[in-house]
């Protein structure tokens, strides 16, 4: 579930929400179904991600939802996902506050530093307005670092 959080900078709601067929694996893209503001959109479905997907489906057979409650048929409880991540970050031993959300924000920070325009990026993530998209421009202090400066080649 955090990896495909993560992988295709979804909103835990709509991680949540998935059903198995939302996952199109031959198009390489996952369907995004009534996200924020009800709207739909499609994000490209990472290969790892495919895979994984795909032995996890042979293996828990969800019957509705693509992550399902201790009841079958029951979406996934929020409490329980956020506590998924809690134990994750324990143990990779990670010391600062990380929360769900912060995966999104991760997911659209790195596919900006690798290039991705802006407008992609804001048609990805379900954003209505580009401001609210201009909050990841925010760049490293190890990107700015790799810019070159014209001057070294005079």
């Amino acid at each position: 579930m955090l990896s495909l959080l993560y992988s295709c900078g979804l909103r835990r709601s709509e991680l949540l929400h998935l059903l198995p067929a939302d996952i199109d694996r031959n198009r390489k893209m996952v369907i995004i179904r009534q996200g924020k503001g009800n709207k739909d959109r499609v994000v490209p479905l990472s290969d790892k991600i495919s895979l994984m997907l795909e032995e996890y489906i042979k293996t828990y057979k969800p019957e509705h939802y693509l992550f399902e409650g201790m009841v079958p048929g029951t979406a996934y409880d929020e409490r329980s996902l956020a506590n998924v991540l809690k134990q994750s970050v324990a143990k990779a031993e990670i010391n600062k506050p990380v929360s769900l959300h912060w995966l999104r924000h991760s997911y659209a920070t790195h596919i900006l530093e690798a290039g991705t325009d802006l407008r992609y990026i804001q048609e990805l993530l379900g954003h209505k307005s580009s401001r609210t998209t201009e909050i990841y421009t925010h760049v490293s202090t190890q990107s700015l670092q790799k810019i070159k400066s014209p001057f070294d080649d005079l």
